[in-house]
């Protein structure tokens, strides 16, 4: 936004400093518009983040709950071999709001379990694993957008307060000031006017 307001001189300086009020009055209010709505999804993006924080620590005690009672009645060994497996893969799926693009709905890939023959306490401990890492997925898709709403709120609040506070006072004030400097020049002109016509009247000429 410009600091500075090279206002053209006369009757188009006024028309120019109409034209940029309204543009900003109107700016004003279409970021109100976009803050209601990305205020509403912030908020249901916070919760969302909340209850996936939870959920993913929920599963990760439990696997690890899983995992020393498997090593406690399998051995090291078997525990060794469970480690033994391809990475997950992460497909995020993406939405935009408001014209704010974040992550939502990850596809998380798991690899086939390439030593599927266990005892019964790593099998459990497996699966439990499993879903822990699909719950970090989704608690880090969450976390990644809550905060890019995060900062667009931020961002339109910003812009909003520079607009209602700065912006628009100063283009109204120097709006004001050249109607003044205007119904000044026009106030005074109209003077000389009357004088000049009081003047021919009291002095008449002769016209041959």
């Amino acid at each position: 936004m410009r600091a500075d307001l090279r206002t053209p001189p006369g009757r188009a300086g006024a028309t120019w400093l109409r034209h940029r009020l309204a543009v900003a009055e109107r700016g004003s209010d279409l970021l109100r518009q976009k803050l209601t709505m990305l205020v509403r999804d912030q908020d249901r993006l916070h919760r969302d983040r909340d209850l996936a924080a939870r959920e993913w620590a929920d599963t990760d005690r439990t696997a690890r709950s899983l995992l020393s009672l498997a090593a406690a009645l399998d051995g090291d060994r078997a525990v060794d071999v469970a480690l033994d497996v391809p990475p997950l893969s992460v497909d995020p799926q993406w939405t935009t709001v408001m014209g704010v693009r974040y992550p939502t709905a990850p596809g998380v890939n798991l690899a086939v379990d390439p030593h599927p023959g266990r005892g019964p306490a790593l099998v459990l401990a497996v699966d439990a694993y499993r879903a822990a890492a699909t719950a970090a997925a989704r608690s880090a898709t969450a976390t990644a957008a809550a905060a890019k709403v995060d900062a667009e709120v931020a961002a339109a609040r910003q812009r909003v307060r520079a607009l209602d506070r700065h912006w628009i006072p100063r283009l109204r004030t120097a709006l004001a000031t050249v109607n003044l400097q205007m119904a000044e020049l026009e106030t005074a002109d109209t003077a000389r006017r009357t004088r000049a016509v009081t003047r021919d009247r009291r002095c008449p000429r002769d016209r041959r």
